[in-house]
């Protein structure tokens, strides 16, 4: 039951905290119930709308954001929120349209606003308009740190490398904990060929810093050519725990494949447990017989033939890789083996190869040209 001795300040505030703890539908239950006690609080409408955003419920998202423009048509967050919402759908002339009415209104100097929209824009590849908004943060706040690297990593994707590697060394002039920047600038430098100077950098960044396995790969290869460091040796142990941590978090649709496959074996062993109660010994027969018609089927699926530039493999997934790795490095371990070469692929093609099994490493070649699958 909503309590009459809060105010809709003091609602915001509680979902807020929700929000920022990602309770979405904490803040969500909060917000309504400030709603039935304050129907024209702008504010709790905008809450609304971020949170069911962060949820991708973006139709509601999108109306709570024109609920509170409706009661207020300048609201700087409402414009921002609609904005990011309109992307989702892919109305991108109708949300840049939301994004400059900020300018137009004089909010160029919200620091937190102006960097909230690049991002926005960045995220769905409008960089040019991010950079605008970007350029905008750093005119009003020069010394920060966060908003110059910002239009580093904008000079980047448009291809100015030169310029953002200047601009990412002056955010780090600014703030040298800036990880982010760090790690960033660091890889660009390692594509450029800079590898001492690359290696300066991601040296100086803590494992937990990186949320991407090619900037680690990457520090553990020059650790290893530049400062002569073996495989196993201490200093690389927390590094490749780290890549371990991050190759082993699932995603969100791996966690809802996860839950149907545990709900379909689950099912299919309540099912089986009553055939056999049912049908007895003769249930144990047929399933022999299955068992055999499987692992002939499973032998037949085993043999698969890929050929690279200068010989053929046959075999399974891990067969190959195998002999693969036998032929041009038998003392490294198969894994280390695919991490090496997937890196080694990358800086050919561009194109990331998973080293993460034998299957996805072979597919990921193949789909970077660098071997053709026959079968």
């Amino acid at each position: 039951m909503p309590s009459p001795f809060l105010s809709s300040e003091e609602y915001d505030e509680r979902a807020h905290q929700l929000y920022n703890e990602g309770d979405y539908d904490q803040a969500l239950t909060v917000l309504r119930e400030g709603l039935t006690l304050y129907p024209s609080a702008v504010e709790l409408h905008i809450g609304v709308g971020y949170a069911f955003h962060a949820r991708e419920d973006y139709a509601w998202a999108r109306r709570a954001f024109e609920e509170a423009l409706v009661l207020d048509p300048e609201h700087e967050d409402a414009l921002a929120g609609l904005g990011e919402t309109l992307l989702k759908f892919g109305q991108r002339d109708a949300a840049l349209r939301s994004f400059y009415r900020t300018l137009e209104l004089g909010y160029s100097d919200d620091l937190d606003l102006m960097l909230q929209i690049g991002r926005a824009l960045f995220r769905e590849d409008l960089v040019e308009n991010a950079k605008e908004f970007f350029d905008v943060a750093v005119q009003n706040a020069p010394d920060n740190a966060e908003a110059v690297s910002c239009v580093g990593y904008a000079e980047h994707r448009l291809g100015d490398h030169d310029q953002a590697i200047a601009t990412l060394r002056k955010a780090l002039r600014l703030d040298v904990e800036h990880s982010e920047a760090r790690i960033y600038l660091g890889n660009i430098l390692y594509d450029r060929g800079e590898y001492e100077a690359a290696l300066y950098h991601l040296d100086k960044t803590r494992p937990d810093d990186h949320w991407d396995e090619l900037g680690i790969w990457r520090l553990i290869e020059l650790k290893k050519s530049i400062y002569r460091l073996k495989d196993g040796d201490p200093e690389l142990k927390p590094w490749e725990e780290r890549v371990r941590e991050l190759a082993a978090t699932p995603s969100d649709i791996d966690e809802m494949l996860a839950e149907i496959e545990a709900n379909m074996i689950e099912a299919d062993e309540a099912s089986a447990r009553g055939q056999l109660e049912l049908f007895g010994t003769l249930l144990t027969s047929l399933a022999e017989t299955h068992l055999h018609e499987d692992e002939s089927a499973e032998q037949a699926a085993a043999a698969h033939r890929i050929v690279t530039g200068d010989a053929t493999y046959e075999g399974t997934w891990d067969e190959i890789v195998q002999q693969m790795r036998d032929q041009k490095d038998a003392e490294a371990s198969v894994e280390q083996y695919m991490a090496s070469e997937a890196r080694r692929g990358y800086g050919l093609t561009g194109i990331e190869i998973s080293a993460s099994d034998a299957e996805s490493f072979i597919r990921g070649s193949a789909d970077a040209g660098l071997l053709r699958i026959d079968r």
